[in-house]
């Protein structure tokens, strides 16, 4: 069975209910997420014993709002839209990954997953060990982000992905970025808060977004059937929650209408026909290395 062949079994009612957005599961998984980043900013912020082995695990809480900005392109984790764009406005702001450009580059993404036009491509998996380290270190990434906002603010950006209509948006929202980061380097004239609440802990958390990304397409083959060219992995509740339910990524790209807190239930119904899945990430990284030198 593809997973077109799925979707057309499925009957109207359970896809209704698989696709209602509810109006509380998003927020309060939005309070428990960003509850984790206040009381751990508030912890290294005063300087409890120990405050600097925090930072990893703040800069995970706050990489990992990605995955939440992610939901937002699909307008899927409230049952507001409005609250979806500026959820995903904020989320992505703090992690430099500007919403209006992202969201379009996302749904070019789900159009060709795995395929030619995928702008995911255009960025090629490592193929070496070395490659490898130098993607997990999240240098690359954050090199790339910077160069992006910069283009879009001065006008340079112009993807096949991102029609002219939204174009002016995202350059507006980009010129919009650039002033809050220089509003916030300056607050390192009083004050190196903003080194160890957000900086600091965003380089030290950005290796493991890159390994959970990495597991989404990584080695998979690229055909149209989705039940191929994503892999769902299976792991622990925490990493689910932080990942807001997205190991589920088959399932998403199956059908990416249902919110986050309904993939759980979507995948019971999917999954005798995943053709791609891994036993955890470590189990995932150690086979993507043992394939490569």
């Amino acid at each position: 069975m593809t997973h077109s062949d799925f979707l057309s079994a499925l009957p109207p009612a359970t896809r209704a209910a698989l696709t209602h957005r509810s109006p509380t599961a998003g927020l309060w998984h939005l309070a428990g997420h960003g509850g984790v980043i206040m009381v751990l900013g508030a912890l290294i912020a005063i300087g409890v014993p120990g405050w600097w082995l925090l930072m990893p695990l703040q800069g995970i809480a706050l990489v990992f709002l990605f995955t939440l900005e992610h939901e937002c392109t699909h307008k899927t984790p409230f049952a507001s839209d409005r609250l979806c764009d500026r959820v995903g406005a904020v989320t992505g702001a703090l992690i430099l990954n500007p919403f209006t450009w992202f969201r379009y580059f996302h749904l070019a993404h789900h159009r060709f997953t795995n395929q030619p036009g995928d702008p995911e491509l255009d960025s090629p998996k490592p193929e070496t060990r070395a490659q490898w380290l130098w993607h997990v270190s999240g240098l690359p990434l954050w090199g790339a982000s910077i160069r992006l906002i910069l283009r879009l603010a001065a006008g340079r950006e112009h993807p096949a992905y991102l029609p002219a209509r939204a174009r002016a948006k995202a350059e507006r929202e980009a010129r919009l970025l650039l002033a809050v980061y220089a509003l916030a380097a300056l607050t390192l004239l009083w004050s190196p808060l903003i080194l160890w609440l957000w900086v600091v802990p965003l380089l030290l958390g950005q290796p493991f977004l890159r390994l959970y990304l990495l597991a989404e397409h990584g080695d998979c083959p690229q055909v149209a059937d989705m039940f191929a060219n994503t892999r769902t992995t299976f792991t622990t509740a925490l990493v689910r929650f932080f990942a807001w339910n997205m190991p589920y990524h088959a399932e998403h790209h199956v059908f990416p209408a249902v919110p986050f807190d309904k993939l759980p239930a979507l995948h019971q119904q999917m999954r005798e026909h995943l053709r791609v899945t891994a036993a955890g990430y470590v189990a995932f990284s150690q086979a993507y290395l043992a394939r490569r030198r």
